[in-house]
């Protein structure tokens, strides 16, 4: 996954040094939560899908990198959690007969934190690949690609992928971009160009700055994060170049829960009565959206 921006009601300047996707290891950061309820109501047949352990909780913990906007982010009173992943999480939960517990954590430590049981889920823009259904499964939610953005007016020269060789680009850490970007500069070396030079933030809102400060020419997020960011920033940034590599989103799910059925069945609910649509299009990503969910749908 990747990630960007703001908070609510906060300037645009200020937007252009918060923002978030993928994983890693290592401890959570401190953690704020909220705790609500959907707008919907329980339907039976799910929650008595959901297994013994988590119904006696009553509670689905729920971890997210709050600093990728409009995916999920720190209101404008400085610790709720909100944004696209917090409102379905929340309906989820509601169709399943839960509460939800939103808690901000740094991208590469939640899943880790999945696989030692802290969280029951991770709902913060993660592309679903096979490497990660290693650790943890997926309901796949959502497509995205990846956006190249900059300053606005900046000849980037960069259109695909391929033109990265030699420039000097920002990413979050763990995040596929990451990934991508470094894939990319073993290839310039190996067709004998310039290598790419990754600059890796432990946070969407560095490397955001990086880009703002002139550290790097140019970034790279997933695409509603980039679109929302470049919307946002008052004509500081603009997207360049072409998005590529549309792949699902998913929810991450320590493996051997049992969480994977009920959450894809809520999910289904929520698709039919219109309520996944509803929350796509408040935060203006329904560009993303998708009919058929599905379980560990990785397509690399």
């Amino acid at each position: 996954m990747s990630k960007l921006v703001a908070r609510l009601g906060v300037p645009a300047l200020t937007v252009l040094v918060l923002a978030g996707c993928g994983s890693s290891n290592s401890t959570s950061s401190t953690a704020t939560t909220t705790e609500t309820s959907g707008s919907n109501s329980a339907n039976a047949a799910i929650a008595a899908q959901v297994p013994a352990a988590i119904k006696s909780k009553g509670t689905l913990t729920v971890a997210a990198d709050a600093t990728y906007a409009p995916n999920e982010f720190i209101a404008s009173d400085g610790h709720t959690v909100v944004g696209m992943d917090a409102d379905l999480m929340q309906a989820l939960g509601t169709v399943m007969g839960l509460k939800v517990k939103m808690v901000n954590a740094t991208f590469d430590t939640i899943i880790p934190g999945l696989a030692a049981g802290k969280y029951d889920v991770g709902a913060s823009s993660f592309t679903d690949t096979k490497e990660r259904e290693k650790t943890v499964d997926f309901v796949d939610y959502f497509s995205a690609g990846i956006s190249f953005y900059a300053k606005a007016g900046a000849n980037t020269g960069v259109k695909t992928v391929e033109d990265l060789c030699g420039k000097k680009v920002s990413v979050e850490k763990g995040t596929t971009e990451e990934e991508e970007a470094k894939a990319q500069g073993g290839k310039c070396t190996k067709a004998g160009k310039q290598s790419v030079t990754v600059l890796v933030y432990p946070n969407q809102n560095g490397a955001n700055l990086a880009i703002s400060s002139g550290r790097a020419e140019l970034g790279m997020a997933d695409s509603p994060i980039a679109a929302y960011q470049v919307k946002q920033s008052s004509g500081a940034f603009a997207l360049v170049g072409e998005t590529y590599g549309a792949a699902p989103y998913g929810l991450a799910i320590p493996k051997g829960t049992g969480m994977t059925t009920p959450i894809l069945a809520a999910l289904k609910t929520l698709i039919a009565n219109g309520t996944y649509t509803q929350i796509l299009t408040k935060w203006g990503v329904q560009a993303g959206a998708i009919t058929t969910p599905a379980i560990n749908g990785a397509t690399s």
